[in-house]
């Protein structure tokens, strides 16, 4: 069991076995992993390990095969307001400006339209897009697409925020900018964060716990805990000896996802 006092989503005995037959793929196998309110938490794993799969569980996009997911106690029946997801690539609609998009969900609500006005300011100004309301997806950079894509998902007030890959089709330093973006944001309007991520650098600079998962069938291989005051910094040598033991704890798991592949 964990260690945390209050633990807002716990994953038990967790799988999610897809197709049957000959095309029978066990995604994950007997996971166990749990977040605390107000966590910071980062996956990372081997590519087909089952990250994304997880995240939908929680999102409530899939439902497991089995096992227990429990978000607040109780189990997920689908897709609530109560957890926001942000995608790799951009999801914003193409013909509505930058805080039209973040009205969006405000607007299903039924929120009364003074004071979606003034949410979407405020989580306008918080991901710095002052001067780019009424600019449309097209005309903005990816790193601000993201920013929108975040300010809109924080603008409904969902109990958990899921990251998948959020800033995997980012330039390197582009990358680097939208890490500390997002580590002031968390900082200011503290949520659930869980983040799935391919970067090791991302998950000891934003988390206070990495999950590493091994390769297909997906469970939990280690559970670290950062130990480290923030900012971060990468050059530390504390951040420095934390990036290597991630890594190793995954080179294994990426050799025996890549003989997978090769069947």
């Amino acid at each position: 069991m964990s260690n945390f006092r209050q633990e807002q989503i716990v994953a038990e005995s967790l799988s999610k076995i897809y197709g049957n037959g000959t095309t029978r793929v066990v995604a994950l196998n007997d996971l166990n992993l749990y977040v605390g309110e107000k966590e910071f938490v980062a996956i990372v794993g081997p590519s087909g390990c089952g990250k994304s799969t997880f995240l939908h569980l929680v999102a409530g996009f899939e439902t497991q095969t089995e096992g227990s997911i429990l978000l607040n106690g109780n189990p997920i029946p689908g897709p609530g307001p109560d957890r926001g997801y942000v995608f790799q690539h951009s999801t914003l609609f193409p013909w509505r400006t930058v805080k039209k998009n973040i009205l969006f969900g405000l607007e299903m609500q039924g929120c009364d339209r003074n004071l979606a006005e003034k949410i979407s300011q405020k989580y306008i100004k918080m991901v710095g897009l002052e001067g780019f309301e009424d600019a449309y997806p097209h005309t903005l950079s990816g790193g601000m697409k993201q920013r929108a894509e975040i300010a809109r998902v924080l603008a409904y007030d969902p109990q958990v925020l899921l990251l998948d890959e959020p800033f995997g089709a980012l330039d390197a330093q582009t990358r680097k900018v939208m890490q500390m973006e997002l580590e002031r944001i968390w900082e200011q309007d503290k949520k659930t964060v869980i983040l799935v991520t391919h970067s090791v650098i991302e998950a000891v600079y934003l988390a206070d716990h990495v999950y590493v998962m091994t390769a297909r069938p997906g469970t939990i291989k280690e559970d670290i805990r950062i130990d480290l005051p923030r900012p971060r910094n990468y050059m530390d040598p504390g951040f420095l000896e934390y990036r290597r033991r991630i890594l190793e704890q995954l080179e294994e798991e990426v050799t025996k996802s890549m003989m997978i592949a090769r069947g």
